[in-house]
């Protein structure tokens, strides 16, 4: 139905656009001759109707086609434009939670580096009780070693006097004697 809408349409704009031109043909006046515009007319529309009869099908399915193909476009047009506005308004939601996740980034990285810092100065503190400890345990031992120096030297200094007074006391009698005693405990020991 809209196809022989169209090809109406378009035989009267073509017999509006002749009129001018016969009535010109016909040296201006407007009664010209009605037989030579007819047989005009005539040899038009059996131009259009070979036309369509050889050529309607392809026509119409052209413009069928073109017409569908711009409706399929404009479609697919529309649906790009929605989803360009859904991702407009998906970025537009990520700007306006930017400021919210730059500070509740911050707040993470600042309570990480807490955490971190703790750690650190726990384990600064553990260190310094180890080599506090370490230096406790070493000073100790080098008082005693040193008392115990200080014993040996004092032993030995004292045992060098005693045989010096036992040597200016003793005899040679007393001295065997005394090797005789202690040599007695010694084998019956």
């Amino acid at each position: 139905m809209h196809a022989v809408k169209l090809w109406c349409t378009a035989l009267c704009m073509l017999l509006a656009s002749a009129l001018p031109a016969l009535a010109d043909a016909a040296g201006g006046e407007a009664h010209g001759d009605w037989a030579n515009t007819a047989w005009r007319v005539a040899n038009l529309i059996l131009f259009i109707a070979v036309i369509r009869h050889f050529f309607g099908k392809k026509i119409a399915a052209f413009f069928k086609g073109r017409s569908e193909g711009i409706a399929a476009e404009l479609a697919a047009l529309e649906a790009a434009k929605a989803e360009a506005a859904r991702k407009l308004e998906e970025v537009e939601k990520r700007i306006a939670g930017l400021e919210q996740e730059r500070l509740a980034l911050t707040a993470e990285y600042r309570a990480q580096g807490e955490t971190l810092r703790a750690a650190i100065i726990a384990g600064a503190e553990e260190e310094a009780k180890r080599i506090a400890a370490g230096a406790q345990t070493t000073a100790e031992n080098e008082i005693k070693a040193a008392v115990e120096a200080v014993r040996a030297e004092l032993a030995e200094a004292i045992v060098t006097e005693a045989e010096k007074m036992l040597a200016e006391r003793l005899t040679a009698r007393d001295h065997a004697e005394l090797v005789d005693k202690y040599l007695a405990k010694v084998v019956f020991h």
